[in-house]
């Protein structure tokens, strides 16, 4: 387990997880999102964020988080991953998570990426494009089914699949990777 994808539901805790593994498997992390927003939210062009993610994931171990199609599924995040991490959490748990984490980030302006903040109103938006309160709500069972999809598709028979339901499942995952990197000596 050197390559692995974190995906999930927005506000299910992908970038959190995928830090804190990097930090214990002593590789990269790759935030898809910080490659793809660039300053004023607009999006990278198709082919520099292709490159920027070829670029990043090409190296010998790294943990990558984030859903984008272009780059996860047929994308190079998953063909060479070796791991897809799945954080499966229920709805209320991510609407939870993602209304208090928008909410923080707003309230003290922390930047995300280039630059970027979460606005105020971004709370009280309706159009999924524009909150990501509502995006994780409206994507939840799209995202749940593509991925159940996946885990049987052939196309994805290389990859090994950890599905996590819980943060109790999360945090003896997180303990586990970090038992299996001292085991081995990586």
């Amino acid at each position: 387990m050197r390559r692995i994808s974190v995906v999930g539901t927005s506000g299910s805790g992908k970038t959190t997880v995928a830090r804190r593994l990097a930090g214990r498997l002593g590789v990269p992390h790759v935030e898809l999102d910080a490659l793809f927003h660039g300053p004023g939210w607009q999006p990278a062009d198709a082919n520099a964020f292709l490159a920027a993610v070829d670029d990043a994931t090409s190296v010998a171990g790294w943990v990558a988080d984030g859903n984008y199609r272009a780059v996860v599924g047929e994308g190079p995040v998953w063909a060479r991953a070796d791991t897809v991490v799945w954080l499966d959490l229920p709805r209320a748990v991510v609407m939870r998570q993602v209304v208090w984490r928008t909410l923080r980030r707003a309230l003290r302006r922390e930047e995300l990426w280039n630059g970027n903040r979460e606005p105020v109103l971004g709370l009280l938006r309706w159009d999924p494009e524009r909150s990501v309160v509502r995006w994780a709500w409206t994507t939840f069972d799209e995202r749940r089914q593509r991925l159940e999809e996946a885990m049987a598709a052939p196309s994805c028979a290389h990859l090994t699949f950890v599905r996590l339901r819980s943060r109790a499942e999360i945090e003896a995952f997180l303990a586990g990777a970090e038992v299996g990197r001292a085991a081995t000596g990586e």
